[in-house]
């Protein structure tokens, strides 16, 4: 009779042991779940600033470049205009 409870009782752990490790089983899989989701709409936003972030930045390199190879011309203007300008000082001496 002893064995028989034994057995029984073994059998009622066992169980409990198994739903309880189930039920573990399965807050966690909600639980990573719900990490993964969060993590992809984060990183879905962060995505989009990060696309108008170079969007912006490329314009703003466009800008600067423009804006660089403008004043080289400019530069370039006044050294020939100074230049001719010195020439025909010294010519006449």
């Amino acid at each position: 009779m002893a064995t028989k409870n034994k057995k029984t009782a073994t059998k009622k752990v066992s169980k409990t042991i198994k739903d309880v490790a189930i039920k573990a089983n399965e807050i966690a899989l909600k639980s990573t779940e719900g990490v993964v989701l969060e993590t992809l709409k984060v990183a879905e936003q962060w995505q989009g600033v990060t696309h108008k972030a170079i969007k912006g930045g490329l314009k703003v390199a466009a800008k600067q470049q423009d804006l660089f190879f403008d004043t080289l011309e400019t530069a370039k203007g006044q050294l020939l205009k100074g230049f001719k300008r010195s020439k025909v000082l010294f010519s006449k001496n």
